[in-house]
């Protein structure tokens, strides 16, 4: 069990931090930033809880639907690269144009309803209305040798095509064409993007923190009680879903945004994440995530505008995670935050 109080992770003790960094603030500026540098990612020796994780999301193909999974007790493996579910993986794939750009549901709201449903742990069924169901096998991906270039909101990635016949399928899917668009696979066992430019500012953003084809970083968490107080705002309550996130907390004690002050979590006895970045919100949250229509009153987007902007762009609900230890996460786990 991981508590923080005995992280093998670190080779200096907070307490001798403490004390090298007393000494380091007498020798210089210079040698202070050294000593922040160092603190910077110690984890919590005292934990409190805060509620418990009330569903898991798992998105194989970015803006498409959750993974669907049968099973009641399902337990997740989470690593620096992403969310993991018997052998596959978070955001793993995702859709292209002939261009080579990224594609998604903020353009084309149906994606959210392309359906997915492991059959092996190197298999995917793909299912959506009208459409013959499509296997996809990773291990036998019946694309050019040749990796294509494409770019996760700017940050360029070298990824895998999945190959003619899965091409056509998300073509007709999506387009109503038979080509023109094309699926493709990040082929790496690491985290090897950049870090999304947006975020280069947030003090303890990693370049691991990256995931796979994920906007921001690895993992997401939304609190229910702050989704809940939106709803309170809005003439037409929205689904957790809408805001993609892989963890729904459900608070012990009602308390919305709770979450903007938290900087470290740990969920169930080992997965200990850092809080690096808000999650900053736009179009995509106005898609209803099981009709796939989009708010003609710009909901649920105009009314967190009026009081979640801060000094962002864009309003913020959800905070994004970086992995510090890695563990297993499932429904029901305790969720604890770090005890000041």
């Amino acid at each position: 069990m991981a508590t923080g109080g005995n992280n093998s992770t670190f080779e200096l003790s907070p307490k001798t931090l403490v004390a090298v960094g007393v000494g380091l603030v007498a020798v210089g500026g210079a040698s202070y930033l050294l000593y922040r540098h160092l603190t910077r990612d110690v984890m919590p020796q005292k934990w409190r809880r805060v509620g418990t994780v009330e569903r898991i999301h798992f998105f194989p193909v970015k803006s498409c639907a959750p993974m669907d999974i049968s099973k009641t007790e399902v337990e997740y493996d989470c690593d620096v690269l992403s969310m993991s579910f018997e052998g596959i993986r978070d955001r793993t794939l995702m859709v292209v144009n002939d261009k080579n750009e990224m594609i998604t549901a903020r353009v084309y709201p149906h994606m959210t309803q392309i359906k997915s449903k492991k059959v092996s742990p190197s298999k995917l069924v793909f299912s959506t209305q009208d459409m013959p169901d499509l296997e996809l096998d990773f291990e036998n991906l019946d694309g050019p040798g040749k990796d294509v270039n494409t770019s996760v909101w700017g940050v360029s990635v070298d990824v895998m095509p999945c190959g003619d016949r899965i091409n056509t399928w998300f073509s007709q899917a999506i387009l109503k064409k038979e080509s023109g668009l094309k699926l493709v696979h990040y082929p790496y066992p690491k985290p090897v993007r950049n870090t999304n430019p947006r975020l280069k500012s947030m003090p303890f953003i990693r370049q691991e923190d990256s995931g796979t084809f994920n906007d921001a970083t690895s993992f997401m968490l939304i609190n229910l009680s702050s989704v809940a107080d939106l709803n309170t705002r809005l003439k037409n309550p929205v689904d957790a879903l809408q805001f993609r996130g892989n963890l729904e907390l459900k608070m012990d004690v009602d308390e919305p945004y709770a979450e903007d002050n938290w900087q470290w979590l740990r969920i169930g006895d080992d997965a200990v994440f850092r809080t690096v970045a808000p999650c900053t919100r736009c179009i995509f949250t106005n898609i209803n995530a099981k009709t796939a229509e989009r708010s003609s009153e710009g909901e649920p987007l105009k009314t967190l505008k009026s009081y979640r902007l801060f000094n962002y762009s864009s309003p913020a609900l959800g905070i994004h995670l970086g992995l510090r230890l890695p563990g297993k996460v499932k429904a029901n786990d305790v969720v604890y935050v770090e005890d000041k």
